[in-house]
């Protein structure tokens, strides 16, 4: 009898055990739709044609990054299947995009949708389907509301973050001088109008003697400069992109002002602003970065910027390693891997939010000391800068890293 009951002990412990694992083992894996023990969906959203195909580098870094991953052996054991699309530049196409990545292909997530229109067109759909739109590839302030918009977040550092580093700028360096501005009439422009005043706070209205908007349908803005200069600023700060970005450069130049000069992180490009605006009126114009700068000779050494070469080499060898944009792509790659190493077994939607809302990393490509850091209230994964000026044909940075971040 006693023998019996022994065995009879032993058996109900065994099943107590296999129980428990059982139970430990389902807890430890979780999955939403787009995951599964040998795969994560990942969708993406990019102007692969369009007013923006430039930016279309991005999508193609970001797919030849996965492919490494994949090789290397997944993230824990699971491949990454990454969907692109394109959308043109076009919101109504983002929207069908993004519909088709949730709803047909169903995708875990969709990451680095680039483009304002476009991610705004879909930010409602996407929160309200309960789906992260991660990591969104635009500067708008918007990105970061985790009250009203828990399933979005952005990435780079914002539009009104980085003009109030340019107020901070102001304030110390060129103290009570004035200040005239030039701004797209538009949700970019805009943005970063709101950050200038938060940066100068009380004293905006001290320092701001001239603020004139202009519409991305006009031709020029060079009647919009000579307004500007009417009200004698001795510092000019140029809100605009690309094209209205250069004409100003230019048009300061011909009429030999020289005002303390900043153009924005969107229009700092060498090659689409800078060349041609002309070299000679681009001399000592200022700006701010976050990136290294593959062209920089600065890094040509770095173990961040070599690992990055390497990875052009092997995995898209047909890409420009003289365009950022390849920069980015990388950056924002390593990023959502991180997101993903984090979330372990527990791939719900739920969980992507909450580990991409607990990041403190660094990554290779950014300038030293720069942080990725995130909380359940803070949806700003970037928020530092570095100025920058320009020298010959090229950017040299100088100073500290400054932060953006609000009330800092």
């Amino acid at each position: 009898m006693q023998h019996d009951w022994k065995v009879l002990r032993a058996t109900l412990l065994a099943g107590v055990v296999a129980a428990l694992t059982s139970t430990t083992s389902h807890a430890q894996k979780k999955y939403d739709t787009g995951a599964t023990d040998t795969e994560i969906k990942i969708g993406n959203i990019m102007p692969y044609s369009g007013p923006a195909s430039s930016y279309a580098t991005i999508g193609k870094t970001e797919a030849a990054y996965f492919k490494m991953i994949n090789e290397k052996g997944g993230i824990n054991g699971r491949k990454i299947t990454f969907i692109s699309y394109d959308d043109g530049y076009s919101p109504p196409k983002t929207v069908e995009q993004a519909r088709k990545l949730v709803e047909n292909d169903e995708v875990l997530f969709i990451m680095n949708p680039l483009g304002t229109p476009g991610n705004t067109a879909i930010q409602k759909y996407m929160n309200t389907k309960k789906v992260p739109q991660l990591f969104v590839s635009t500067g708008a302030a918007k990105w970061a509301d985790p009250k009203n918009f828990p399933w979005t977040m952005g990435w780079q550092p914002s539009y009104q973050a980085e003009a109030r580093i340019y107020a901070q700028y102001i304030m110390k360096n060129h103290p009570g001088k004035k200040v005239g501005v030039l701004y797209a009439n538009d949700d970019f422009g805009k943005d970063y109008i709101i950050g200038l005043h938060e940066g100068f706070g009380d004293k905006a209205k001290d320092y701001i003697v001239s603020e004139v908007p202009y519409e991305t349908a006009s031709p020029t803005v060079d009647s919009q400069i000579v307004q500007i200069k009417a009200a004698n600023p001795d510092v000019f700060i140029n809100i605009a992109t690309p094209k209205f970005a250069a004409q100003a450069i230019k048009k300061i130049g011909e009429m030999g002002w020289k005002p303390v000069h900043i153009v924005t992180n969107v229009s700092a490009s060498v090659g689409s602003v800078m060349k041609p605006a002309g070299y000679a009126n681009s001399q000592d114009v200022l700006s701010a970065a976050y990136m290294k700068d593959p062209k920089d000779p600065t890094w040509k050494n770095d173990p961040g910027m070599l690992e990055w070469s390497a990875f052009m080499d092997k995995y898209y060898p047909e890409g420009d390693k003289e365009d950022g944009a390849t920069v980015f792509g990388y950056g924002v790659s390593q990023g959502i891997v991180q997101v993903l190493k984090q979330c372990g077994d527990d791939l719900t939607r739920e969980n992507i939010m909450k580990q991409a809302a607990s990041l403190n990393m660094e990554i290779g490509i950014y300038l030293p000391g720069t942080k990725i850091k995130t909380s359940s209230t803070d949806f700003s994964p970037l928020e530092q800068l570095q100025m920058q000026r320009f020298k010959g044909e090229s950017w040299e940075l100088f100073g500290p890293l400054m932060s953006g971040e609000k009330n800092s």
